[in-house]
């Protein structure tokens, strides 16, 4: 089923950024909505300084006054004070641009994420590219972990989402993954890989459960690229979350500089030099815009280096 569109915010993203969307619980009472932002942040200095800005609206758009009565259920809007963040080495490069139907694609370096998400704002693909290419309307049309290197496709301007988010979820995008990992020990390749992966809120990482399956992905052995690594192609028609790592990781080959599968081990924030080997190579579609037939191919190649810049 297609997930429900959430509606746009009455704020415009400002210096690349779109503001919070604050949800008014019911089961949580206050007098006033800013009592309320106030103690959700601990910063009541800061949600007055927006408040006399402006700076904080209902859901409607309706400014919100010292006054205004909590609303359960209700939602509210506001900037955000950016955290501190350790700078992400790497260039976006654009592979792909066409203001008639507003499809951008763009070749994502590892480490930097696609959206922002708890610690990572600014150091995102979508803050960078709408402060570069002062394009405030922008947004992805999927997504790629933070440490996945590759193309990723966004939309220039909010009339435009909709056909392509669609394609994303009737399946009308495919996506091709290299990688580097182990030489498979006692398996036949290529192998079809269909199971049930769950990903919980909180947990690191995805796991394996009984079910129908949800997640499946072709993966083939390319070329052996020097002595005990090989190179795989990975093809999934599913896409749920980690579901690449998580099925080389069961096979017993998991993809080198994964710091996640099999088992976690800790990485500095500021630690750069071992970047996951797992390339989204190339992306292919119908455009449902303009019915051309689109090839779109990563300008990076396998083994991924550290990125610099």
């Amino acid at each position: 089923m297609p997930r429900r569109r959430r509606p746009e915010p009455p704020l415009p993203p400002r210096d690349g950024l779109g503001p919070a969307r604050v949800r008014m619980p019911v089961h949580v009472e206050h007098p006033t909505v800013v009592s309320f932002l106030a103690a959700l942040t601990g910063d009541e200095e800061g949600v007055r300084r927006r408040l006399a800005a402006g700076e904080i609206v209902l859901a409607d758009g309706t400014p919100v006054g010292e006054g205004t009565p909590y609303r359960p259920g209700g939602t509210a809007y506001l900037y955000r004070d950016l955290p501190e963040e350790v700078p992400v080495p790497g260039e976006l490069l654009v592979l792909l641009r066409d203001d008639d139907t507003g499809l951008l694609a763009v070749d994502k370096p590892p480490f930097l994420a696609t959206t922002p998400r708890g610690g990572h704002v600014a150091q995102t693909a979508l803050v960078r590219l709408r402060r570069a290419l002062d394009l405030p309307e922008l947004t992805p049309v999927h997504r790629l972990d933070r440490l996945t290197s590759g193309v990723l496709l966004l939309t220039t301007r909010a009339a435009a989402r909709r056909p392509y988010q669609v394609l994303v979820q009737t399946g009308g995008l495919r996506k091709t993954y290299e990688a580097l990992a182990p030489l498979p020990e006692g398996r036949d390749l290529p192998l079809l890989v269909h199971d049930r992966l769950v990903k919980t809120r909180g947990e690191l990482q995805a796991r394996v459960v009984p079910g129908p399956p949800n997640a499946r992905t072709l993966v083939e052995l390319l070329d052996v690229v020097e002595p005990g690594v090989g190179r795989y192609r990975l093809t999934p028609t599913t896409g749920q979350t980690h579901q690449l790592r998580v099925h080389l990781a069961g096979l017993g080959i998991p993809i080198l500089g994964d710091p996640l599968y099999p088992v976690v081990s800790d990485v500095a924030p500021g630690d750069f030099s071992n970047p996951l080997q797992l390339l989204a190579a190339e992306v292919c579609l119908t455009d449902p815009l303009s019915g051309r037939e689109r090839r779109i191919t990563s300008a990076r190649t396998l083994p991924i280096g550290p990125p610099t810049g």
